[in-house]
């Protein structure tokens, strides 16, 4: 019997017994979602937060404040922060900074806005950022229409805005130029649309493109307090010099801190890139807990596959016996229930793969990420289904081809 020849007899078997063989796939099955689900699920989180990142730039620095857990009478840790960022700080900071580069501050001055045009509004889900004119490049935006703020609205102020698409669909029907040289409102503020944003998409459940941008000094005037923490966000020109506009920019926040000689830092200089190596090596743990709860899983339908082969072995005792006697060798009758092990398996594992990458990219959509194909995990659970096939059908297939002939053919 050729390769061919045993596939199409380890079907018919199937066929034969399929209650049986489906019981058994299924179990095979989940194990092969569980392991592709959540590893497709991890992938796709960590793929939307890099193309997220990676729009930013890789030659983007982020200055923030520091964080640590603070522990105390034996409670829980609570997260600390360091003095905000104030706008002097900030301000100082971007006119000190010597290295070759763009600096926008910004600050989001409100997150649950309903932003009016004459009769239409918005759901009350829009974030209002107050910026600098180069928060734009540095976050990776681009307009679609219209222009962005000027450089004298950001620091004197005035009533106009740039906003996303979103906004655009909501309220302007989709058509970006006609949103231009409107006027919009929210709370106390009216403004005029000067330019209009291209989509971004969704990072990790958050829209990009439900936002309102405004000149930095009418954010700070109108919404602006001594707690107010702004963000710095460092652009530089060469993603080769990043190390150095990092350095230098630590020495900069240093001096805009008065931090004397010893004192450490109490901000932290980011990078995304960093920010992604990070987020990698923090899911390690998690991916290994996903392959054991796979191979648990799988374990337990090894078991139950090996069970069916040796009860199949013991129904196909006359069927071996008349093989045997028509030529067939010991490694024919071993190769063909092998064969009969691992497509049992196969389909089990073809089954679990449509379910986990359904799973996966479902529980990534749902979050805001995006589809994926985990093309590796996929091959991965190929060969995992015809590992398990081997090392569950080896020993029914053993006592299989070590049947005697005669005996075989007396069995009833």
């Amino acid at each position: 019997m050729d390769f061919m020849e045993n596939i199409r007899v380890a079907l018919r078997s199937v066929n034969a017994n399929l209650l049986r063989a489906l019981l058994t796939t299924l179990i095979i099955a989940v194990g092969i979602m569980a392991l592709v689900g959540i590893l497709t699920a991890i992938d796709a989180a960590i793929y939307s937060l890099s193309s997220n990142l990676s729009s930013v730039g890789a030659n983007t620095i982020e200055i923030n404040r520091l964080s640590t857990e603070v522990r105390g009478n034996g409670r829980r840790g609570q997260r600390k922060q360091s003095d905000p960022f104030t706008f002097d700080q900030a301000i100082e900071f971007a006119d000190r900074y010597n290295y070759p580069a763009d600096v926008s501050i910004s600050t989001r001055t409100t997150g649950a806005t309903v932003v009016k045009y004459a009769e239409l509004e918005t759901n009350p889900n829009v974030s209002v950022y107050c910026a600098t004119s180069n928060y734009l490049t540095t976050k990776g935006y681009e307009i679609s229409a219209g222009r962005n703020i000027t450089n004298k609205e950001a620091t004197e102020g005035g009533n106009v805005a740039v906003i996303a698409s979103d906004l655009i669909d909501d309220l302007f029907d989709g058509n970006a130029e006609s949103a231009v040289g409107k006027e919009i409102s929210f709370g106390a503020l009216r403004l005029l649309v000067v330019g209009t944003l291209e989509p971004r998409g969704s990072s990790m459940n958050t829209s990009q493109d439900r936002r309102v941008i405004i000149p930095l000094q009418t954010g700070k005037r109108y919404y602006g307090s001594s707690q107010t923490s702004y963000d710095i966000l460092v652009a530089i020109s060469d993603p080769t010099k990043v190390e150095a506009a990092m350095g230098e920019a630590t020495v900069t926040m240093r001096g805009v801190r008065r931090l004397r000689a010893g004192e450490d830092n109490d901000f932290e200089v980011e990078n995304s890139s960093d920010l992604v190596s990070i987020i990698k090596d923090n899911t390690v743990t998690l991916r290994a807990a996903a392959l054991g709860i796979g191979l648990i899983t799988l374990l337990g339908a090894a078991i139950g596959l090996m069970n069916i082969m040796l009860v199949s072995v013991t129904e196909r005792t006359r069927e071996i016996g008349v093989r045997k006697a028509l030529g067939a060798t010991r490694r024919n009758v071993l190769l063909q229930f092998l064969i009969e092990a691992i497509v049992i398996c196969q389909i089990g594992g073809v089954l679990g793969i449509i379910l986990g990458v359904a799973a996966g990219n479902g529980v990534a959509v749902a979050t805001g990420g995006n589809f994926i194909m985990p093309w590796v995990w996929i091959g991965m659970a190929f060969v995992t289904c015809t590992i398990v096939g081997l090392l569950a059908g080896i020993y029914p297939a053993m006592r299989a081809a070590a049947l005697d002939p005669i005996e075989s053919l007396r069995y009833e």
